[in-house]
């Protein structure tokens, strides 16, 4: 169950990549590179922290083919119809809330401490999405911005921390974590609610000292 809900998951990341290429305008094999870069490089930083090895996806034949596979089918559907871009925000939140939980069970499978498991979720649900951006020459990434991204994922890494501690068992546990990072980042999206920040939104001259509170 827990493998089958990583894979929706990673094909959501497979398949904001690939969008995000078609926005970028890059060929085919840029599209390739960005749905296997945004959905490995998340779990494959936690393995890395976490020491564990062979990494992941490296003996996961099913993975790599569901990557594949999804990465193909949408550049084919992109072929022929225009997606809008909050859909690339809508599967985008899908993928984060998927592979958030499944980082944070990954920490708690490696006993480390309650606040390592929180970091660990963060940072598998939000690197792919730092690699994709960057990638696509998008400076600063979503995650650098004002947008309830990274907040999103804490909530439900904490959630699920919570939820393990109180001995719920971990399939309502990752549904609810999962739930938790999608509902709030769609209502961010939907809402178009941000982070606050010490500086007010300046469009035309971000530098300019009337742009800095005083």
């Amino acid at each position: 169950m827990l493998h089958v809900l990583y894979l929706v998951g990673i094909s959501a990341f497979a398949a904001s990549g690939v969008l995000a290429a078609h926005r970028a305008r890059m060929d085919p094999f840029g599209g390739l590179v960005l749905a296997f870069a945004c959905s490995v490089s998340g779990g494959t930083l936690r393995d890395l922290i976490l020491d564990r090895h062979p990494l992941y996806w490296t003996h996961d034949w099913v993975l790599l083919a569901v990557i594949g596979t999804v990465a193909v089918s949408t550049m084919a559907y992109l072929h022929r119809w225009e997606l809008p871009h909050r859909t690339l925000m809508v599967v985008d939140a899908l993928g984060l809330s998927v592979v958030t939980v499944i980082g944070a069970r990954a920490a708690v499978d490696a006993h480390v401490t309650p606040l390592a498991v929180i970091i660990l979720a963060v940072l598998t649900g939000v690197t792919g999405e730092v690699v994709r951006d960057v990638l696509c020459g998008q400076f600063p990434p979503l995650l650098l911005r004002e947008e309830v991204y990274a907040t999103a994922a804490f909530a439900g890494a904490v959630c699920y921390l919570l939820l393990d501690h109180a001995g719920v068992g971990d399939g309502v546990a990752t549904a609810t974590a999962a739930g938790v990072v999608f509902v709030l980042r769609m209502v961010a999206i939907l809402r178009r609610l941000n982070m606050p920040t010490s500086r007010p939104r300046c469009e035309t001259a971000p530098f300019d000292e009337k742009c800095v509170r005083t």
